[in-house]
C-alpha cells in the first residue's frame, strides 16, 4: 500500500495522473522508480550494468567498453574513469 502522506512530488504525480492514462498510485510509483534510477551511484550503475550486460551474454571486454560508453550519458555524468577503474568497482 502506497504512504498517502503528501509528498514533495505530488506536483509530478498530479501531472502525470492529468497527462497519461496513469492512475494516482502508479504515477507515484513510476516517479518513485525514476528517483531511484537518479539516485543510483555511479559504482551501484557499473555494478548493475555489468550484471546486465554478463547476463546478456558478453564478455568483459566488451562489457566494460560499453560501460565506459554509456556513463557519460547519465543525468549526472561521473568522472572520465578508466576500464581498470571500472573493474575494480565490480571486482574490488
Amino acid at each position: 500500500m502506497l504512504d498517502r502522506r503528501p509528498s514533495s512530488h505530488d506536483d509530478l504525480i498530479d501531472h502525470l495522473v492529468r497527462s497519461t492514462a496513469l492512475q494516482r498510485g502508479e504515477a507515484a510509483r513510476v516517479v518513485l522508480d525514476v528517483l531511484a534510477y537518479f539516485d543510483e551511484t555511479t559504482e551501484e550503475f557499473v555494478r548493475r550494468r555489468h550484471r546486465e550486460l554478463q547476463a546478456d551474454g558478453a564478455v568483459n571486454s566488451e562489457i566494460f567498453e560499453r560501460i565506459a560508453a554509456e556513463l557519460p550519458h547519465r543525468a549526472v555524468a561521473p568522472p572520465e574513469l578508466s576500464l581498470r577503474q571500472l573493474r575494480r568497482m565490480v571486482y574490488g
